[in-house]
């Protein structure tokens, strides 16, 4: 989050709606039903219920979440530049602040897992308690190496501007042609190229927004966002991608694994609407300030609210599927869907308690992140390592692939069937 004056409202409330929208979606996919032998298994919504694919573009939301964290991290590297900051200190110190949070969430909860494997519980469902945890996870390696990049990136955008922007999305074009036209795991192993070039589009889409010029003016805010719409309409209409913006099992054509060109096409059409929608956004929230201020505390909990939001989903299975209390309509049914929303209550009352319980180790970590400052010049090399280590080992949990059917590894055991990634 932006810190002094210039800090926008606008782009915090952009990024704390995409993790919120995020935890919802999340929520309302996961469908738990029991089975005779007690067992729990979590069906794939958009495989039961196909037509749910069609909501997916407006829970697809990580372009704003790339889009606004491009715009804050050109101010912060700005000022990093400014004063006698090194490329190396800075990458160090967002670095902290995504994996402090992280080993603070993946120490009880692999540990939980690795109790509950050596005690004999059922691999099952220690594959879908897994799924559960790590689901999330596809999302770290790619900000957290995007993040690392912010300094060369940054030079790209002084030297070419929006240029910049139009090679990166050409690239990405280029690999998922190649995807497409190939078809081998050699190519696809290529296309996980564009989980870094596809939403690095919209990262430096945050660069340009944050200079002014012409990504500032409403005529190209207006393009964008219609050239996107229309590219993503007529990509999934008369092309070979289908309509849903989150992975779905059995698909031959993904378009988040790796992203696609319409998933392209998505980014620029939702990133264009928020750079259109971003002065009279910015002018009510200044106007409102009771209303700004209500992002705060959003934006302080982001990344726990995005680390745990699961984490009710299993006490909630536990306390009421597991004992047969819940009820249990078939999926995709009118009253499974007229239950959607007591779950979803029921889960934030959860997720806010646990948030509340959080916040004394939230406040530590911060100080720990504070404190964390290295005596000597940090060595670039050093981070570009330790950076390209974390994100692999983050990579792996949410393994095969951050489209996000997860491996549980380290649980000695998978989930049936798939999972879809909303965000």
């Amino acid at each position: 989050m932006e810190d002094g004056t210039d800090r926008s409202r606008y782009v915090d409330l952009l990024r704390a709606g995409a993790i919120v929208l995020v935890v919802l979606g999340h929520w309302l996919i996961t469908a738990l039903v029991r089975e005779p032998d007690v067992a729990l298994t979590a069906p794939e919504l958009m495989v039961a219920v196909p037509w749910t694919q069609w909501l997916t573009p407006g829970f697809q939301v990580m372009p704003v979440f790339f889009l606004a964290g491009g715009y804050a991290a050109a101010g912060s590297w700005n000022r990093c530049r400014s004063g006698d900051g090194t490329a190396a200190g800075w990458i160090r110190g967002r670095a902290l602040r995504l994996l402090l949070p992280t080993a603070a969430y993946l120490l009880p909860t692999l540990g939980g897992l690795a109790v509950a494997g050596a005690c004999g519980a059922d691999p099952a469902l220690l594959g879908m308690i897994g799924w559960a945890l790590a689901m999330q996870f596809w999302f770290l390696p790619v900000y957290l190496v995007i993040s690392a990049l912010t300094p060369w990136l940054a030079a790209l955008h002084r030297r070419w501007g929006l240029g910049s922007v139009a090679a990166l999305a050409a690239a990405g074009a280029a690999v998922d042609l190649l995807v497409l036209g190939v078809g081998t795991d050699a190519a696809h192993r290529v296309g996980l190229l564009n989980h870094l070039l596809a939403w690095a589009v919209a990262y430096q889409l945050g660069f340009a927004w944050r200079e002014g010029g012409p990504a500032a003016r409403p005529a190209f805010a207006a393009a964008l966002t219609t050239g996107g719409a229309a590219g993503y309409a007529a990509l999934v209409g008369f092309g070979p991608f289908p309509v849903s913006l989150v992975l779905v099992s059995g698909e031959e054509v993904s378009n988040t694994d790796p992203p696609s060109l319409a998933m392209l096409a998505w980014l620029f059409a939702q990133c264009g609407l928020c750079l259109l929608l971003a002065p009279y956004a910015e002018r009510t929230l200044r106007a409102r300030r009771r209303a700004g201020r209500l992002v705060e505390p959003l934006g302080r909990a982001g990344m726990s609210l995005y680390l745990w939001h699961m984490v009710p989903v299993l006490a909630a299975g536990a306390a009421f599927y597991l004992t047969d209390l819940a009820p249990e309509p078939e999926v995709g049914s009118a009253p499974w869907w007229a239950w959607r929303p007591v779950w979803v209550l029921l889960l934030a009352a959860l997720l806010g308690g646990l948030l509340i319980a959080l916040r004394p180790v939230d406040g530590l970590l911060l100080r720990l992140a504070r404190r964390l400052r290295p005596q000597d010049r940090p060595v670039l090399f050093a981070f570009a390592v330790g950076t390209a280590l974390v994100a692999g080992a983050a990579g792996r949990w949410a393994a095969p692939g951050p489209g996000g059917a997860v491996s549980t590894a380290g649980a000695g055991a998978q989930p049936d069937g798939g999972v879809e990634q909303v965000g």
